[in-house]
């Protein structure tokens, strides 16, 4: 015969039982959670952006940045040293061409200037002295070879006549070798002469050559200073914009230090930089375009910075329309380099569904609102447009939004 269960035990077993049954449907909550993503297979369209693939030109490029700077900036220098005696025109002032900046005391630079003009003319008058004292002494030289020669020509005939009375017997034949060696001595002495009358013609065009660059050098350095003593009054060769003036009234300046920035502000250019790692890629003449908030601007690099920096390395683009309303100094910019192009392809707006990746899958929607995957192969790319070598024709509608949590799916149904 059975016995009957405690009422404990029953309440206990009846509870388990609860408790099983709970933890149970919990699971399977959980599981249903955690698939839910998975066994999703709708999207609603408001969630998603499309464009059509179309027939047309892309450009590949890779981001840099860029900075507005002025196409023409000038810096003006001050020519000799001086001092700051009055600042005609402030920082930010329309300037015309001609219209003074500036004003230097150039006092010391003005004496030094008649200083040199005083050396200058005792120079030159020692080249007249010189050539005076030259000229005597050639002279005095021809003088003397023309004594010379008046001698020479005395003591052959003194010889004519020993060699006749020796004959006679009125001289000896000694008379006569001694009237011989006089002659000698005398031809000698003449020969002498005309070697010390060539070397001095010669010294003196040398000596004075060497006297007249002297001059002309001094003369040089006193245009030289003339030049800058002119220049030293600081004004505008152009029209523009100052930038930056030295104001410090009083101050002295050094030759060569920076006393104004002048700009054009009508017209500009872009400063770009990127990361070394396209130091291959970037090369003069390559096209580039320029984002200007909404604005797109087309140049060429035209000139590379040899340095690199922390990693950076710096270019310059000359813009095809570098008077555009929306440029602005020291504007940032968005830069796009195009390293290539395709003039004639199969492209679609670029969206986050592309990845950088050569082949990939995306999903092309049709007229019954389903989204079939589809491996397509991807060529170029900028910020506009990336180019489907294959799998998409024109006409087709791509999801340009990233699904790829639902990348294991053939089919998405697109909800309104």
């Amino acid at each position: 015969m059975d016995r009957e269960l405690a009422p404990e035990l029953v309440t206990r077993n009846r509870n388990r039982t609860y408790v099983v049954v709970a933890l149970i449907l919990a699971a399977v909550v959980v599981v249903l959670l955690f698939f839910r993503n998975v066994l999703k297979t709708s999207v609603e369209a408001a969630r998603i952006r499309t464009a059509v693939a179309e027939t047309g030109p892309v450009e590949n490029s890779f981001n840099a940045t860029g900075e507005v700077i002025p196409a023409y900036e000038q810096i003006i220098t001050s020519p000799i040293r001086a001092s700051i005696r009055r600042v005609l025109l402030p920082p930010g002032t329309q300037v015309k061409p001609g219209q003074a900046i500036l004003d230097l005391d150039k006092s010391l630079s003005e004496i030094e200037y008649e200083k040199l003009k005083d050396q200058l003319a005792l120079k030159r008058n020692g080249i007249d002295q010189l050539r005076m004292k030259l000229n005597k002494n050639l002279f005095d030289a021809e003088a003397d070879d023309q004594i010379k020669s008046l001698n020479i020509s005395r003591l052959k005939a003194e010889i004519e006549d020993t060699k006749r009375l020796q004959k006679v017997g009125g001289r000896t034949l000694e008379d006569v070798t001694q009237a011989e060696d006089k002659l000698r001595i005398a031809e000698l002495e003449k020969k002498k002469l005309e070697n010390d009358l060539t070397y001095n013609r010669q010294s003196m065009g040398a000596s004075l050559k060497e006297t007249t660059l002297q001059a002309q050098i001094e003369e040089k350095n006193l245009r030289e200073l003339e030049h800058k003593l002119r220049q030293a009054d600081i004004v505008a060769d152009r029209a523009g914009v100052l930038t930056w003036v030295n104001e410090n009234i009083g101050s002295a300046v050094n030759e060569g230090e920076m006393l104004v920035r002048l700009a054009d502000l009508g017209s500009f250019r872009i400063e770009g930089s990127c990361s070394d790692i396209y130091a291959d890629q970037v090369k003069t003449g390559l096209p580039v375009i320029v984002k200007v908030n909404e604005t797109s601007l087309r140049g060429l690099i035209t000139q590379v910075k040899p340095s690199v920096q922390n990693g950076t390395m710096r270019f310059v683009v000359q813009l095809d329309n570098n008077r555009h309303a929306s440029l602005r100094p020291a504007m940032k910019v968005e830069v796009f380099v195009v390293t290539s192009r395709t003039a004639r392809a199969v492209r679609v707006a670029n969206g986050p569904a592309f990845k950088g990746k050569k082949k990939q899958f995306v999903y092309v929607l049709d007229k019954g609102g389903v989204a079939r995957r589809r491996e397509v192969e991807v060529g170029l790319s900028n910020f506009d447009f990336v180019e489907i070598r294959n799998g998409i024709q024109p006409g087709e509608k791509v999801i340009i939004t990233d699904l790829s949590q639902y990348e294991h799916l053939e089919e998405i149904t697109i909800t309104d």
